[in-house]
């Protein structure tokens, strides 16, 4: 929604203005002069304020933070090194291997976004604390939520992490102190969620767009209580199904047409219960168009920048969405650009999320040309030859990865003449995820729950695939890859069943250390207190 996105790029330069930024270096003076006759008196600048505290969600959709670290380690999606291209140290090759070391500055940039989210919502609510004025009180649950959710990213990504809720300078020096376990941080995050949540917009509303509402404070507690066996050692799984019921009484439906949660004006959805109001223009960011695409698709799109030739799907996750016998999906010859719908089969409408096949130029039809290609004096030649032709197939993962190879990731829909920002909204929580997470649940309390089946045929029936006659593991975790492809969740899901250190394409069997990112050494070099995860 375009209002709010404005909102959010205002607040970065009114609380530029009106506070100091960082998290260690606040003197109790600076409250002095903050009182209710001078500071944040109206609605805008409470809003301007809280601004201050979404402006981190604006990390979620680009490269190089979380959405990186999440994706290239799971078997969705990879980054092959394209001779002089994509090596960038080997940071992205060792997190698909899964041999991440402390110094991967991914897991610096991950760990920034987090711990910003997390200082930021501690400094408004002292702020406002010492305000103390009814209408800056009344937005405080507001940022104690946002900040539980940042803490819920920390759990899932680091684990061990520093639970610090005061703003402000002292550091204990008893790493015990300082650092805490799994367990403490889920039962914090726990019980902010639902301390707060009375307190919470409804969720239903115009209003209540792109805010952090009661809507979403129970879909992060049906994230944390599915996960709740790997954070803690304990299975919450009843719990998973009451919040996701919670989650049907705001009204929340599937979208009958899957795209539409992800389209360029996708704020009207039914199903997305919370997300980032990206805006080409006002809060920029949203970067896909030039991850994922090749630097020969500007021609495809005509988008005013070069793409980056980024981000490739792995060939085994995008032949899930493929059944050879009734399901056959794009192959061969029947490949189409801009991945339109194949010739043949029943196939599954999330296909749509890909680009396959060869392309062409959107002016005048003509095959789009790569002059980069491997030719015939490469060391291994690409095979399509200089039209631009993306196959699922990959040579390698390194050195020399082929430039057209792997499917290409279109799930939010690309804008014809589109800038490197998008305006689609990124989706942090819809009904589709929380509706899976209730099935998953109650299959787990029960693998013959008539109700877990029918929840995920409704999800296949969306896609145009036949439904399930029964529910398994493999089958359940394979359509949450196909529902949930690139929103984050894949690592998640992975680790949930047991599957995180299997062997895929160019990747051996790994260790449990793997399941959560090292501590990155930057943040140790600066705070003794900080003790590096086991194994790293």
């Amino acid at each position: 929604m375009k209002f709010i996105s404005k909102i959010y790029t205002v607040s970065l330069v009114v609380l530029a203005m009106l506070v100091i930024p960082g998290c260690t270096d606040l003197e109790e003076e600076l409250f002095s002069d903050l009182t209710s006759d001078n500071f944040f008196q109206s609605d805008e600048e409470l809003s301007a304020a809280l601004g201050q505290a979404y402006s981190a969600f604006g990390s979620l959709g680009n490269h190089f933070n979380i959405y990186t670290a999440n994706e290239l380690s799971s078997d969705e999606q990879v980054i092959c090194q394209k001779g002089g291209d994509w090596f960038d140290g080997g940071v992205l090759i060792q997190l698909h291997r899964h041999q991440v070391t402390p110094d991967n500055g991914i897991m610096n940039s991950a760990w920034g976004v987090m711990y910003n989210g997390i200082n930021t919502a501690n400094r408004l609510i002292a702020q406002f604390e010492g305000i103390g004025t009814e209408s800056a009180l009344a937005v405080i649950p507001e940022l104690r939520a946002i900040r539980a959710f940042w803490y819920l990213m920390a759990l899932d990504n680091f684990g061990n992490v520093p639970l610090v809720i005061a703003f402000t300078d002292d550091v204990p020096s008893n790493n015990s102190d300082f650092q805490t376990g799994r367990t403490e941080v889920f039962n914090f995050v726990e019980s902010e969620l639902t301390s707060v949540l009375p307190s919470l917009r409804s969720g239903v509303g115009g209003g209540d767009y792109a805010k952090f509402n009661q809507a979403t404070a129970h879909a992060a507690l049906v994230e944390l209580y599915l996960n709740a066996e790997v954070y803690t050692g304990t299975a919450r799984w009843s719990d998973v199904v009451t919040q996701a019921e919670a989650v049907e009484g705001f009204g929340y439906s599937l979208e009958p047409d899957y795209k539409a949660n992800f389209a360029i004006d996708n704020e009207g959805s039914s199903e997305n219960i919370f997300v980032v109001p990206y805006d080409k223009v006002f809060l920029g960011g949203f970067n896909w168009p030039m991850m994922n695409n090749s630097t020969a698709a500007q021609a495809m799109f005509q988008f005013t920048a070069q793409p980056w030739n980024g981000y490739q799907t792995v060939e085994e996750f995008y032949n899930s969405y493929v059944d050879p016998v009734n399901n056959p999906g794009p192959q061969g010859d029947v490949w189409t650009g801009l991945a339109t719908a194949p010739t043949q089969g029943t196939q599954d409408d999330r296909l749509r999320n890909f680009v396959v096949g060869p392309q062409f130029r959107l002016d005048n039809g003509a095959p789009v040309e790569d002059p980069g290609f491997e030719g015939p004096d490469a060391g291994t030649p690409d095979p399509d030859g200089i039209n631009l032709v993306h196959t699922p197939q990959h040579n390698e993962l390194e050195p020399n990865g082929w430039r057209q190879a792997g499917a290409r990731n279109q799930k939010y829909t690309f804008e014809i003449g589109g800038t490197p920002n998008m305006s689609n909204d990124f989706v942090v929580y819809r009904y589709g995820e929380t509706q899976l997470a209730k099935a998953e649940a109650l299959w787990r309390m029960d693998n013959g729950s008539a109700e877990a089946l029918t929840i995920v045929n409704s999800i296949r029936a969306r896609a145009g695939v036949d439904p399930y006659a029964a529910l398994t593991e493999d089958n359940l975790l394979a359509e949450r890859g196909r529902e949930m492809f690139a929103e984050i969740s894949r690592r998640q899901d992975l680790i949930r069943f047991g599957r995180f250190g299997d062997a895929w394409w160019e990747k051996d069997a790994s260790t449990s250390q793997y399941e959560v990112f090292p501590i990155p050494q930057p943040q140790i070099d600066v705070n003794a207190s900080l003790t590096q995860n086991p194994g790293y």
